[in-house]
């Protein structure tokens, strides 16, 4: 494995942390496989029991819980919506309206300068939240939020367009690759594009504005 691959794996593994993919990978994709060969009453009954099935398993192996049981009032509530609307495309309503939220609290960020990228960095790495406000450092966040914003104002424009159709074999199967999939690459995208642009800018590194190190910097060489 390269220097450069380790160091992504590396620093994935401090952003995501021990996060219970599986917990929310696994029933939506069980609930697009059942619905096609099932029907929508097998693939609820399907999804929910799944749900339940992961978080007795972490409970019984002593793991933590908290991605379990997102998972399992995540999924409870779109089966609730999707019984309320009487249509198999409200279990991804959820889905959609949080990603309505985030772009709204995307864009808002920009607005105020207070890129999100900076502070979903700042909740994972807690380096001081200041050091991300400094003119030599705010540009590199703001540029990936720009990016993330139109990434996720598109993902929501074709889950709108998919829910309004009533393609929900398309909407899931859009689901699964734009989810983990597609946010994956998209960390990956951001930590490669935010270093160099750090390096670029020539700001102080995390520890030289701990410090109060004058200028010139040799600025931040790891970590986004």
């Amino acid at each position: 494995m390269s220097d450069k691959a380790r160091e992504l794996l590396e620093e994935f593994r401090t952003v995501t942390g021990k996060v219970g993919l599986l917990d929310t990978i696994l029933p939506p994709i069980l609930f697009l496989l059942l619905n096609g060969l099932a029907g929508f009453t097998a693939a609820m009954i399907g999804a929910l029991s799944l749900s339940v099935v992961t978080a007795i398993l972490r409970f019984r192996r002593g793991q933590s819980l908290l991605y379990a049981l997102a998972g399992l009032g995540s999924v409870g509530l779109a089966i609730a919506l999707a019984l309320l609307l009487g249509r198999s495309e409200g279990f991804f309503l959820p889905g959609i309206v949080n990603g309505g939220l985030t772009v709204a609290l995307t864009l808002v960020s920009l607005l105020i300068r207070k890129p999100i990228v900076a502070w979903t960095s700042y909740l994972a790495r807690r380096w001081p939240l200041d050091w991300y406000w400094h003119d030599r450092v705010r540009p590199a966040y703001t540029e990936v939020t720009i990016a993330w914003l139109l990434y996720f104002a598109a993902k929501l424009f074709w889950q709108v367009m998919l829910f309004q159709g009533n393609a929900v074999d398309q909407l899931a199967l859009f689901n699964t690759l734009t989810g983990w999939p597609a946010t994956i690459a998209l960390l990956i995208l951001s930590y490669l594009y935010g270093t160099w642009r750090l390096a670029q800018l020539r700001g102080p590194s995390v520890e030289e504005f701990r410090v109060g190190a004058p200028a010139p910097w040799s600025g931040q060489r790891r970590g986004f």
